[in-house]
């Protein structure tokens, strides 16, 4: 490779710069990267980062193959030489494109830089002429498609070039339709699971069940084209979330429930739509009357990810052992979706990536399968041994017998549910107001709303032109809240929040079009009405659950601490917050869980003689269940030190959202200005929107 012959500028892996020399394979060393970190180094508090003296070449790091790839660089001081009769080159289409879009946009954001083949950005020239300037470096980079940097809180477009179809999209009722599909498809695992544990909680039968998951994929359909239309306007699918799941069981689990046998699953159903219905009004009034904007300020990304990741390890009491009554199968169903998730993730079949996208379903369809054949060839049946009568020799079988058998479950629910089932509020009675309950669903609808907030910033950097107005953000907690009403009247057993793997599953789709979750959610609306997709999914063996869940929660705690991007995760500032609110999440409710003296060590259940105790034995109840729920004393603790402990912004990642003034953008306006002239009636409230 010839040598760049200007002596001032420095070969790649050179030491021209002053700092220590580190290991040749050192990712520090070939991209200049220099620590800025509080108490490290002597970085200013504004997040504004300068330049060394003597800066390296650029380089990019290639996170699959843990490689850095130099990149070729141009003298800014001699420009390349140009022919004689060169004239003014005119735009490539590419070029041009890109610029009707910008002007579209009302924005003035300069053209994305071009691609080379390898994925990195050309380096330009640095100007036309020799007594040009070179322009300042951006301090945000793309990085192989889909890598953020250290401040990924600027938008560009090349930071959504990668999206096949953005937030204002429109490509055709057909590929609407496929990407609608297989979006919800690829969601299958947060939509339907919830209820397939709360019901048996609650000691509902296959019925029972069958009812609420039609229930929900109802509620789901509406609460997601209410957000998409009247909320946030971002591509978020609503439904039951893995952050109501843990106080639902604890309220499930309650002292004044556990003597109920007849009639249980609708006693409790009942308790629980009336604590979901106040909670949710509580959030909606929370993001009515602006009060989100103000927890905004307290709300950035070192709070957001250990919440998060604490509510899926919240559930590690739960999985492994309910798995563990069918190892074979069990092991079998996470073997199966680790394969697709991670081994098979880069395989594409008609441009697309199956494995990756439809894991959880093709992983569920696989396994059931496979325990059908079992069940039908007799692996699972003993001789003089019946599930319905339990003598004494068939004891040890009992426990396998209705867990691994796949047959026999299917049978019952799929007769017991009708063809067609119309979901209808209040069917499973009036719902029972208590107190002490709504308060801890209260509490609860907070974390929630600290949930969305992190999910509205992600998806608005993949698919809007800006992100949204604390306006805006307050008006989708308000939506939020008015569909947890709605999922409380109809009872889905659980409150309605923006699913976390929204997120996840836009940026694998590249599917960021409003138009495809608005059909998903039509779609999901008519096979509620069939009553035997319901008794399908609920028919699901118990076993077959308990691995989905083990793998779902998984992933919602990579997803939680996925948002430390956005901050400086190095830092050992946050470094120290986030190990202490996990910590603390897990050990103090141990403390509280170990007071109950029938199951020592049996989650969400919170003994009369817990720790806190005073002569109020409804502020007793509140206290005892709020400190034994995980993602609570992370919230908490994380929240405190984050706005306590020095930081600068950068190193905090504070989110960035689009101020009021961009209220005037059109680009702005068109991605979320309400429809049907709906805004116009709600000027007055300038903390709602646009």
């Amino acid at each position: 490779m010839a040598q760049n012959s200007d002596p001032k500028s420095p070969a790649i892996g050179s030491d021209a710069d002053s700092s220590p020399a580190m290991h040749p394979s050192s990712w520090a060393k070939h991209t200049g990267f220099r620590p800025r970190f509080s108490g490290e180094s002597n970085a200013s508090d504004s997040g504004q980062s300068t330049r060394p003296n003597n800066p390296s070449p650029p380089a990019s790091l290639d996170l699959e193959t843990s490689r850095v790839r130099p990149i070729p660089t141009v003298n800014a001081t001699a420009p390349a030489p140009q022919p004689a009769n060169a004239q003014a080159h005119p735009q490539s289409d590419n070029d041009q494109s890109a610029t009707k879009r910008r002007d579209a946009q009302g924005g003035s954001a300069p053209l994305p830089p071009k691609r080379g083949a390898n994925g990195h950005a050309r380096i330009a020239a640095a100007a036309e002429t020799p007594t040009s300037t070179p322009p300042q470096p951006s301090r945000r980079a793309a990085r192989n498609g889909d890598i953020e940097s250290t401040l990924p809180q600027v938008f560009d477009d090349s930071r959504r070039s990668h999206m096949k179809y953005e937030l204002r999209d429109t490509p055709g009722l057909v590929p609407i339709g496929i990407y609608g599909i297989q979006h919800y498809l690829s969601m299958l695992g947060s939509l339907v699971l919830v209820p397939l544990v709360i019901v048996p909680a609650m000691g509902g039968d296959h019925e029972d069940m069958s009812m609420v998951v039609s229930t929900v994929l109802f509620v789901s359909g509406i609460t997601t084209l209410l957000q998409a239309n009247f909320g946030s306007r971002l591509p978020l699918i609503q439904g039951p979330s893995f952050v109501f799941l843990a106080p639902a069981l604890a309220i499930i689990k309650s002292p004044q429930f556990l003597g109920l046998h007849e009639n249980s699953f609708k006693h409790i159903m009942k308790e629980l739509q009336g604590a979901i219905i106040i909670a949710s009004a509580f959030q909606a009034l929370l993001g009515y009357t602006g009060l989100m904007t103000l927890l905004l300020r307290l709300i950035n990304p070192v709070v957001v990810s250990p919440t998060i990741a604490a509510v899926g390890l919240s559930f590690y009491t739960y999985g492994f052992p309910h798995l563990g009554e069918c190892l074979e199968i069990g092991i079998l169903q996470i073997l199966i979706v680790i394969i697709f998730f991670l081994y098979l993730r880069k395989v594409s079949l008609f441009g697309h990536r199956v494995f990756l996208i439809y894991a959880v379903p093709l992983g569920m369809a696989i396994t059931w399968g496979i325990t059908y054949i079992l069940t039908e060839t007799g692996a699972y049946k003993y001789k003089d041994c019946d599930v319905n009568i339990i003598s004494d020799h068939c004891k040890k079988h009992i426990s396998r017998m209705k867990s691994c058998r796949a047959g026999a479950n299917t049978s019952i629910a799929l007769k017991s549910s009708p063809w067609f089932r119309f979901p209808y509020p209040l069917q499973f009675g009036t719902p029972v107001f208590n107190l002490k309950l709504a308060v801890v669903m209260s509490v609860v609808s907070i974390i929630s709303s600290v949930d969305s907030v992190g999910s509205y910033h992600a998806s608005s950097l993949l698919v809007a032109s800006k992100t949204p107005t604390p306006g805006v953000v307050s008006r989708g907690i308000c939506v939020e809240g008015i569909s947890g009403i709605l999922a409380g009247l109809w009872g889905t057993g659980i409150g309605s929040t923006t699913l976390t793997e929204n997120v996840h599953t836009i940026a694998v789709t590249k599917m960021g079009s409003r138009r495809t979750v608005e059909l998903g959610a039509c779609v999901l609306i008519i096979l509620s009405l069939v009553g035997k997709v319901g008794g399908l999914i609920a028919s699901i063996p118990q076993v077959m659950v308990a691995g989905l869940l083990c793998i779902m929660w998984a992933m919602l705690t990579a997803f939680g601490l996925s948002n430390l991007r956005y901050s400086e995760s190095g830092s050992s500032r946050n470094i120290i917050i986030i190990g202490l609110s996990l910590f603390f999440s897990l050990s103090t409710p141990a403390y509280f869980h170990q007071y109950n003296s029938n199951s020592p060590f049996q989650p969400y259940i919170v003994a009369s003689h817990a720790p806190f105790h005073t002569h109020y034995k409804g502020l007793n109840y509140v206290m005892n269940t709020l400190l034994s729920l995980h993602m609570v004393i992370a919230f908490l603790v994380a929240m405190i030190l984050d706005n306590t402990v020095p930081g600068s912004k950068q190193e905090r990642g504070v989110y960035e959202w689009a101020p009021l003034e961009a209220v005037r953008e059109p680009a702005v306006v068109k991605d979320y200005g309400l429809p049907f002239r709906v805004g116009k009636f709600f000027r007055w409230v300038r903390w709602v929107g646009l």
